[in-house]
């Protein structure tokens, strides 16, 4: 890419930073150093630990961050809400040790002033409804502790909602999940719908109120994946109001890493390793694999195609980023860490996109489609109740928290 262009990117960036919908900095903190900042202090350089640090975030131009307070989907229960709620209170800690380059956020005005204060607004979200244990008691908890969106599964099926990478059973949204929908529109939770199944998808655009978010998935026609948006989909973001934030995490973005990462996996587990681990143990092992097994290669090009058809499909004012760092462990040659935003902006103003267009990606609709689930909520509290429906009256059987 050319010095102009990069140039031109940061500018952008300057005025726009990028609302990156989803970085696994909490997860990696807790399982390298028990979320110790002291032991792990990310106002120093880190690159050989993290795709995390501030001096990066702040050169990759970033301005919000949503900060994924995931647990693994084989929590469940009480292990499931305790793991989340350590999580949120590392955030906490986050923003409370750098309040001179850190904001917490809970809402769009509280991110444009974050912006204009030249701080990074600190947002939350939780990436997998196992994280409320069945509760929508425990969903409204998490949005006072700061939660502004819930991805409604993660990797594996819940009792009320099908994954994109597990055997469906529900069909998409039970009668439950349908209700974990329509009071997550009351809270002003966004809707997360990256890791759901196509089939979950269409149900909560069917049941929403509100806009929804996908905060790391990509085009399932550019690279089919299970984890990315099938066009029809994309196509009902217009009318939604929702944001297609695309990922860069290879194989939702590469066809040819989709068989690479699978043996990849393979061999971490067979060294003892969850596959998803990134401590410097686990990058080992997969670098050891990467020596026998060269990685197919993506750049910033090939994220680009990815947004070019999702802006084709579902409109330049309903896509955006969320680039998963420090959540995988391999991502494009020229997107390898957080200060490596400026690289996709310039391959979008190379290929013809305006500035005012690439703002949208970074900023505006990012703002918008919170600011947007706020206004909705403030409506529909002045006329619903707290929804207190459990999972054993709208779908029969035992409820979670009773099978611990």
């Amino acid at each position: 890419m050319t010095p102009e262009l990069l140039a031109r990117a940061r500018a952008v960036l300057r005025d726009t930073p990028v609302v990156d919908g989803h970085n696994d900095l909490p997860w990696a903190m807790r399982a390298q150093v028990g979320y110790d900042l002291d032991a792990l202090d990310l106002a120093a350089d880190q690159s050989a630990r993290l795709h995390t640090d501030l001096a990066r975030l702040a050169e990759g131009g970033i301005g919000a961050q949503f900060w994924s307070v995931y647990v693994r989907s084989d929590y469940a229960g009480d292990r499931a809400v305790s793991a989340t709620l350590e999580q949120i209170d590392f955030v906490r800690a986050l923003t409370d040790r750098y309040p001179d380059r850190l904001r917490l956020a809970l809402s769009a005005d509280d991110m444009e002033a974050a912006r204009a204060e030249g701080r990074i607004a600190s947002l939350m979200g939780a990436e997998g409804g196992h994280s409320i244990a069945c509760s929508l008691a425990t969903l409204r908890a998490l949005h006072r502790l700061g939660v502004r969106y819930m991805t409604l599964t993660h990797n594996d099926n819940l009792p009320w909602a099908d994954s994109a990478t597990d055997e469906p059973v529900a069909g998409g949204l039970t009668a439950f999940g349908e209700e974990v929908v329509r009071e997550m529109n009351r809270l002003g939770m966004l809707v997360d719908l990256s890791h759901v199944s196509a089939d979950t998808m269409r149900d909560a655009l069917r049941v929403t109120e509100a806009p929804v978010l996908f905060s790391h998935s990509s085009a399932r026609a550019v690279c089919d994946h299970p984890r990315n948006i099938p066009d029809d989909v994309l196509a009902q973001l217009p009318a939604n109001g929702g944001v297609a934030m695309a990922t860069f995490v290879l194989k939702f973005i590469l066809p040819a890493a989709i068989e690479w990462t699978l043996a990849a996996d393979e061999n971490m587990r067979a060294h003892g390793f969850h596959h998803l681990e990134t401590t410097p143990a686990a990058m080992d092992c997969q670098r050891a694999f990467e020596a026998g097994h060269p990685r197919p290669e993506a750049t910033a090009a090939t994220v680009a195609d990815h947004l070019d058809h999702m802006r084709e499909v579902a409109g330049i004012d309903h896509i955006g980023i969320g680039g998963d760092f420090d959540g995988t462990a391999f991502a494009p040659a020229d997107l390898d860490d957080v200060a490596s935003y400026p690289n996709l902006i310039a391959e979008l103003l190379h290929r013809g996109w305006s500035e005012t267009d690439v703002s949208k990606l970074t900023w505006h609709n990012a703002v918008r489609v919170l600011r947007d689930a706020e206004s909705v909520a403030a409506g529909l509290q002045r006329t619903r109740k707290p929804s207190i429906a459990t999972i054993a009256q709208l779908d029969g059987g035992i409820a979670e928290t009773d099978r611990q």
